[in-house]
């Protein structure tokens, strides 16, 4: 399984991810935005305090997004 080793959140609500197989890919998280306790993320400025923990993309108030996820629905960059 990959692992998140570093994530860039951009201003159009999408992450520039680097993966531990040295690949990276964008995803783009707007579809999430209108789901559950992601809505929260609609706030850019909350958006853009994403981080890696425990292998995946997190952000303050236990969000998260699996990191295959995250591999699985982002595109090569």
């Amino acid at each position: 399984m990959e692992s998140v080793i570093k994530v860039i959140p951009k201003d159009d609500f999408s992450l520039l991810v680097t993966f531990n197989n040295g690949e990276t890919k964008l995803f783009d998280a707007r579809p999430y935005l209108e789901k559950g306790i992601f809505t929260k993320l609609k706030q850019l400025e909350l958006f853009q305090q994403a981080y890696v923990a425990f292998d995946t993309v997190c952000w303050p108030g236990d969000l998260d997004i699996a990191p295959e996820t995250l591999y699985d629905r982002s595109q090569p960059v």
